[in-house]
């Protein structure tokens, strides 16, 4: 159910895996994710299982509406039953103990902390909001809630790796433009993005020196769910908290 875990000077990161959950194929089984059109409550009852097993309330724990761009939300509270979830691919907080959630299937789920600010935030990093700066603009909004970049934790969870990310060659040179450290290659020797090197680049130049990237890459694993892989699949999730 936990795929990984880690806590840093009072700051905790987690990643799901696929299994221990409810849902039925082909989300089997811990999908998290609301929108890819698994049953409402089998949802609900894997966000439950994921949050008791973490030691968290799953009615304290933020989700965003991820749609690939920039925007960051700061947020004290979740944002409440029959309340829309704004659309955004970052959250932040100043709230000890509140904790925030992003959503992935292949893209790069990027969790932050300064635990002496106590400020974490979580952002949701795919091809399109790597480029359009999604993680620089969550550690500026970090800094604005008083986060050092020199005490910044960064965790970067399971996601397409750059062996697998094919892309065309034009959309290579498109990113590398923006990102040259995204510039990858297939295994096979076809063009490719490597997402979570661009974000790892993106982060060191903000002067985020404390970071560690998950090994795993969702399209070759079978534990992990990949859209790219399946199409049809479950999401997985990135936690983060502050005591």
């Amino acid at each position: 159910m936990i795929g990984q875990r880690e806590s840093v000077s009072g700051a905790h990161f987690a990643f799901t895996d696929r299994w221990g959950g409810v849902s039925a194929a082909p989300y089997e089984e811990l999908n998290l994710g609301g929108a890819v059109g698994d049953a409402p409550e089998a949802v609900r009852g894997n966000r439950e299982l994921a949050a008791k097993t973490l030691g968290l309330d799953a009615d304290r724990v933020v989700w965003m509406n991820q749609v690939h761009g920039a925007e960051v939300a700061v947020v004290d509270e979740p944002w409440g039953v029959g309340n829309p979830v704004p659309e955004v691919d970052a959250i932040v907080t100043a709230r000890r103990g509140l904790a925030l959630a992003v959503l992935t299937a292949d893209c790069v789920p990027v969790l932050l902390a300064d635990p002496v600010a106590g400020v974490a935030a979580a952002a949701h990093a795919g091809r399109p909001g790597m480029v359009k700066g999604v993680v620089p603009a969550a550690v500026r909004a970090m800094i604005g809630l008083g986060a050092d970049p020199d005490r910044i934790v960064a965790r970067t969870g399971p996601a397409v790796c750059g062996r697998c990310y094919e892309v065309p060659e034009a959309m290579r040179a498109e990113v590398a433009a923006v990102e040259p450290a995204a510039h990858a290659e297939t295994g096979w020797g076809t063009p490719a993005v490597d997402v979570s090197a661009g974000v790892h680049a993106q982060l060191d130049r903000l002067g985020v020196c404390d970071r560690a990237q998950s090994p795993v890459c969702t399209l070759e694993s079978d534990d992990h769910f990949s859209y790219r892989r399946d199409r049809a699949t479950g999401r997985l999730a990135g936690y983060v908290w502050l005591d």
